[in-house]
């Protein structure tokens, strides 16, 4: 029987072979294929683990992107107790990435690093088509490692200059300056500084909103609602905001309008688009006439597996990872 080998990428495969550029576009075009319809995504499945203080989560995906099609399922965690008890991340992912044609498994790879890319990209492309073209400050609310991936990605489509980081740890905010200070104007700076900036990131945890007011035409990234307490926008702001969602299921059952949606404070008729319509031109992205935009980004799998595809090509193109023999052909 002869074998097939499939991919094996860790962390710092997945890292190398990551252009953040490549995984930009490629995250773009998941979303205009979810624009068009030529996309698969059932609802993100949950087990409820409270034995264990956690949960798991797959979610499948298939995308036919026009030249080129992927498919896979991310199997993700969150575990809150792993770091205390058993110096493990909270949360823990895994990428399958099968080829649609024969499903076969052609990589498994670090979901983690994966989801942290693929995350930073989808601000990207929304900063890309909702924020003002020439802006030049980037306001980040949360210093940890998804921000430095909000500004490596939003830099790739806006001439970022200047960037205020704020958090509540002053150590995270030093380290983050002294990352970053040789290639921008960067300062630590209060939570208003940085949301009075022409783009600002939010990618903190908390359940009650830190962001009172942003400037009068910020973009907005909203990125760290992920469960239905979650809120990191005063209601007025996204109110009175061109609301922007990835995917209306999720993002009114536990994205940053979730709140706000639940409350009745917004509707339907408030959600200007999904992302994905304003890929594909069915609707229009920022005009003169729009104030602040915001983009509710709960993440979804085929950001995964679009990015999942552009580091498995990169990888082989490059003989990065280990090959090992998991499914054999034949009957």
């Amino acid at each position: 029987m002869q074998t097939l080998e499939t991919l094996l990428l860790d962390r710092e495969d997945v890292t190398a072979n990551a252009r953040i550029g490549e995984v930009i576009d490629a995250v773009e075009g998941a979303f205009g294929a979810h624009g068009r319809g030529d996309s698969q995504m059932p609802a993100k499945s949950y087990i409820e683990l409270p034995r264990y203080n956690g949960d798991f989560r797959s979610m499948p995906a298939y995308l036919d992107a026009g030249d080129w099609d992927a498919a896979g399922v991310k199997w993700v965690n969150v575990h809150p107790d792993n770091p205390e008890d058993h110096d493990l991340p909270t949360v823990l992912g895994t990428v399958i990435y099968s080829d649609p044609e024969t499903a076969f498994p052609l990589a498994m790879l670090d979901g983690t690093t994966l989801t942290r890319l693929r995350t930073g990209a989808a601000a990207a492309v929304a900063t890309k088509y909702l924020a003002r073209e020439d802006a030049t400050s980037l306001g980040l609310v949360g210093a940890g490692v998804q921000a430095r991936t909000q500004l490596a990605a939003i830099a790739n489509v806006r001439d970022i200059e200047r960037v205020v980081v704020a958090d509540a740890r002053q150590g995270a905010v030093d380290a983050f300056v002294a990352d970053h200070e040789a290639e921008y104007d960067v300062t630590g700076g209060s939570i208003t500084e940085a949301a009075a900036c022409d783009v600002v990131s939010t990618t903190t945890p908390v359940t009650e909103p830190i962001v009172k007011r942003v400037g009068e035409r910020t973009h907005v990234n909203a990125i760290g609602a992920d469960a239905p307490a979650k809120q990191e926008l005063a209601t007025e702001i996204v109110r009175e905001a061109t609301i922007v969602i990835d995917d209306h299921e999720q993002c009114v059952h536990s994205g940053e309008i979730s709140v706000p949606y639940r409350e009745g404070a917004i509707t339907d008729a408030d959600i200007h688009a999904e992302l994905g319509k304003i890929v594909t031109g069915d609707r229009a992205g920022r005009t003169a006439d729009d104030g602040v935009t915001l983009f509710d980004s709960t993440g979804l799998a085929i950001q995964d597996i679009a990015a999942a595809r552009v580091v498995y090509e990169r990888a082989t193109e490059n003989a990065a990872g280990t090959r090992f023999g998991l499914v054999g052909t034949g009957q």
